[in-house]
């Protein structure tokens, strides 16, 4: 991938979906059809597999792949079903995370013999859940701004029930204009390449509506799950993760670092980073994982 969106004149580039790497397009076996993928090539001791959030997609861990894959890691970055090029249902039931999860944990097995380390971003994360509780054999589990179960209160919750009307209504576009409309009340949305907001149009106007409802339901009704997967970490000889942005505004920081005491797993923050680390701090996410997983996986 060879765009390198940057900002005016002589103005560093910011990391972003279209940052450039060297990972290849490729697909998997999915049971509602080809799940989409990033994956990296060349010799790898482990493979790390990245589970995008709500919205999201596999460029989302763009900034990552490389730097993975000269970590030792093969980075395998995914669309989940429902998400831009991964096929979905017209079943909003399908996308749970006990659904999800079950085909994450298909794709677990199917990445062996290699360990894998399975990372899940928000929604992300409660689908990462999910697949350990359906059995995924992972060498270890991050959990990245994510939480114990819905999302609280806040303005990312009440997007979400703001949002669900005009989808249903209007369809995809007219959704997708509304939200690129609130989105330029922002000073940091001027701060973002056109063609970055391009993609993310094409990406949300690309996904399953199904998807986007039944995904959208959870966040807003997901139980508190942590005990269940406590046990399940602790019976697997699982380790783990949870990791979040220092300004993180989905959940919040103290709930998160509750879900981690709970979980008995460390809990470290990247500076500079808000909801998305992946993109807002590359580098000060990898300074967290990499040493992790490398001792996961040894």
């Amino acid at each position: 991938m060879g765009i390198h969106p940057g900002l005016a004149d002589g103005t560093p580039p910011r990391p972003s979906q279209l940052w450039p790497h060297h990972a290849e397009r490729t697909e998997f076996t999915g049971p509602h059809g080809p799940i989409a993928a990033l994956r990296t090539t060349g010799a790898a001791t482990a493979t790390a597999l990245l589970v995008p959030g709500y919205t999201g997609s596999k460029e989302d861990f763009a900034p990552l792949l490389d730097p993975l894959a000269d970590a030792g890691f093969q980075a395998v970055a995914i669309d989940l079903p429902g998400q831009y090029e991964s096929p979905g249902i017209d079943d909003e039931a399908a996308y749970t995370p006990a659904n999800l999860g079950a085909v994450v944990a298909e794709l677990v097995a199917e990445l062996g013999p290699r360990p894998v380390v399975l990372l899940g971003h928000s929604f992300g994360g409660l689908v990462a859940r999910g697949a350990v509780l359906a059995g995924a054999r992972v060498a270890g589990l991050t959990l990245m701004d994510s939480g114990p179960g819905q999302l609280p209160d806040g303005g990312r919750r009440a997007a979400l029930g703001l949002g669900e009307p005009l989808l249903r209504r209007h369809g995809l576009a007219a959704a997708y204009a509304v939200r690129e409309e609130v989105s330029s009340r922002f000073p940091a949305w001027s701060l973002v390449p056109d063609e970055v907001k391009a993609f993310l149009r094409k990406r949300f106007t690309s996904s399953s509506a199904a998807g986007l409802l039944g995904m959208a339901d959870v966040l807003r009704n997901e139980p508190d799950r942590v005990d269940e997967l406590a046990k399940a970490l602790q019976d697997n000889d699982i380790p783990a993760l949870v990791v979040a942005g220092e300004n993180d505004d989905a959940w919040s920081i103290p709930s998160q670092g509750k879900m981690a005491e709970r979980l008995d797993v460390p809990f470290a923050l990247v500076p500079g980073a808000a909801h998305s680390p992946n993109t807002e701090n590359p580098d000060g996410l990898l300074a967290v994982l990499v040493p992790a997983w490398r001792a996961w996986t040894a």
